[in-house]
């Protein structure tokens, strides 16, 4: 499947007209008909907006590989955001703990929490 093949199948899941999708990103619905035919290449910068947009995984857009769509942490991202302009230090301290941590350190910490969770389930 080419990059314009792969634009058209995001246009169609989306449900959107060749007007719509270029207006999202800046482009005419001509110019979005000529790269879905083959006729015209898709740019590097047309390749961002549509995966920002869009919320198109870019390797798949380059390449085919992977999922079409990439998950969105944006509602992950807005609560830390909150809990770090918040007063709960508490809380900041375990964000900045885990940012920090080492790999070794967060798989520690995996097994610790494995064994709470065998010593609670046996409790009930």
């Amino acid at each position: 499947m080419t990059q314009g093949e792969r634009i058209k199948e995001i246009r169609k899941s989306l449900n959107l007209t060749l007007e719509k999708f270029g207006e999202k990103i800046g482009v005419t619905k001509t110019a979005i008909s000529r790269i879905e035919k083959g006729e015209r290449g898709c740019t590097e910068q047309m390749t961002k907006a549509i995966c920002r947009e869009f919320g198109v995984d870019y390797i798949w857009l380059t390449t085919g590989e992977g999922e079409m769509f990439v998950d969105s942490d944006d509602g992950f991202i807005e609560k830390i955001d909150r809990i770090m302009a918040g007063e709960s230090d508490i809380r900041k301290n375990a964000i900045k703990a885990l940012v920090n941590a080492s790999t070794e350190d967060i798989e520690a910490l995996d097994r610790l929490i494995d064994l709470y969770l065998q010593a609670k389930n046996e409790k009930d």
